[in-house]
């Protein structure tokens, strides 16, 4: 650094009180409060010298700039040269560019090659401190961006708009979490699951979850989805209808098109984080963090990252679930929620407003996981994944090709569309342990049957009536079907005469 000899002393104007620092504002009160004594009991200033070990010449010049410029006047005062030097602007640009490149330089590397070059140019070389000075003195942004890359520097300086939902249903967001606990498999080893969760933005609660072993995918997203959408059987859990706006990441599973059709068919918008830039996600993220810190980590098979197994793992994937219901509706629904200081129940319902609900059950069944591959329906019924399902409604389907939709969870009824049109649910009689009686079976198909019948009749009689009418001799029921309006007078039926049998030659 520049010694003081070396760039002469002179003090700038008074500062405006305004416009001092608090450092600047408290070092000037503190001087005023040696100064007390002075202006309000009379004291002499060698008094105060003596009292407070300070040069009478320094308490002199206090008082003068006191009763000149104020309060403001008791700062020190700044240089005019203040953080600036007299080093040649090439010296200082090589110092800038160096301190700039990656990976970067310590101070002390960048002081000899600067050094080098000034002793090369037959140029005044630079001290350590002012070295150390410029580069310290650097934009801590540009810094960033030149050691970390844009990324860093997006997340650490890049100015962010914080949105808020105004009111319940307005925005859901939805995301996926490894939990950090093992738990029981039958016949096989213990696993960590995976909890996929929509959470109302407003209120921060939890509209829907779905846990399963599986990586996440679009079908947990659905089923997720229709839990959160329909009323739910469980009276501690109110949260339900159609949202405005779905937010969540770009994963796979949150830009299928079949999740992007369902979002269509239901009028919610969905909208998608900016990859690598997962802004507007903390609350969910933080729902997540919630569940690890004050239910996940107290359970027998707490599993951390590269952390020793707390305890041997002892439950299954139905007991947790049933702890995290617990956990979710008595404690984390009904405490207060540390930013909006109102419990997420009584956010979400405090609006008094009537959710929008999908027209039926059916139709929300659209958002079920996955479709499979066109069935055909057989003698026996549908053939899927091994097993046969049946429904009387499918006597009059039978060679009909239809699409399946089904839940993971409970594979003993498909549900079964044709022509996108919701037929009837199929069900497995080996995994439902229900049965269908045969009487219904029976009656469904003796029903389809006539129907064939009737048609099978109707096309016969039209067709013996346009033969008869071409001989010129027109059948009865030709000249029952020639009366193109009302005359106005009544024509008695005329009885059908009875069926002959007809031979090739005729």
């Amino acid at each position: 650094m520049l010694s003081a000899h070396d760039v002469p002393y002179t003090p700038v104007m008074a500062t405006p009180l305004s416009a001092l620092t608090d450092q600047e504002r408290a070092q000037a009160v503190a001087r005023f409060e040696i100064l007390r004594p002075f202006f309000h009991d009379y004291v002499p200033l060698t008094q105060i010298a003596r009292q407070q070990q300070l040069p009478l010449r320094t308490l002199t010049r206090w008082v003068q700039r006191y009763r000149a410029e104020g309060l403001a006047g008791l700062v020190r005062k700044r240089r005019r040269d203040s953080g600036h030097h007299r080093l040649h602007p090439t010296l200082q640009q090589l110092i800038e560019g160096l301190a700039l490149q990656t990976p970067p330089l310590s101070v002390r590397a960048i002081h000899r090659h600067v050094s080098a070059l000034a002793s090369q140019h037959a140029l005044k070389p630079p001290s350590y401190g002012l070295v150390y000075a410029i580069v310290h003195h650097l934009s801590p942004a540009l810094m960033t961006l030149a050691h970390h890359g844009p990324k860093a520097y997006a997340q650490e300086f890049d100015l962010l708009y914080r949105r808020e939902a105004d009111g319940p249903n307005v925005l859901w967001q939805a995301d996926h979490c490894l939990l950090d606990l093992l738990l029981v498999r039958a016949g096989q080893v213990p696993a960590k699951p995976w909890l996929t969760v929509v959470l109302d933005d407003y209120s921060r609660a939890m509209a829907g979850y779905f846990l399963t072993f599986d990586a996440p995918s679009a079908l947990n997203t659905a089923l997720a989805l229709r839990q959160a959408i329909w009323r739910k059987d469980d009276p501690r859990w109110q949260v339900c209808g159609i949202p405005q706006t779905l937010y969540t990441d770009c994963g796979s599973d949150f830009t299928s098109q079949h999740i992007a059709q369902v979002s269509i068919d239901l009028k919610i918008r969905l909208t998608n984080s900016i990859p690598g830039q997962p802004r507007g996600r903390g609350r969910i993220e933080r729902f997540f963090r919630t569940v690890q810190q004050m239910l996940v980590c107290d359970l027998p098979g707490y599993a951390p990252s590269q952390r020793p197994v707390r305890a041997h793992p002892q439950l299954t994937l139905h007991d947790f679930e049933t702890r995290l219901q617990d956990f979710v509706f008595e404690g984390y629904h009904m405490r207060p929620h540390s930013e909006t200081h109102v419990p997420p129940q009584q956010r979400w319902e405090a609006g008094g407003f009537l959710p929008q609900m999908p027209a039926s059950l059916e139709q929300l069944d659209l958002l079920l996981l996955t479709v499979a591959k066109p069935r055909k329906i057989h003698r026996d019924g549908l053939r899927f994944l091994g097993q046969r399902y049946m429904d009387p409604t499918l006597a009059a389907y039978v060679g009909e090709s239809v699409i399946l939709r089904y839940d993971p969870r409970d594979v003993a009824e498909v549900r079964v569309f044709h022509h996108d049109r919701f037929l009837c649910r199929a069900i497995c009689q080996e995994l439902a342990g229900a049965t269908i009686p045969l009487r219904d079976i029976l009656r469904a198909r003796n029903r389809h049957r006539r129907d064939l019948r009737q048609t099978l009749r109707d096309r016969a009689q039209l067709v013996e009536s346009l033969l008869a009418a071409h001989r010129g001799h027109p059948s009865v029921g030709a000249r029952d079907t020639a009366v193109p309006f009302d005359t106005g007078t009544s024509v008695p039926p005329v009885p059908h005469p009875p069926r002959l049998k007809r031979y090739i030659n005729e």
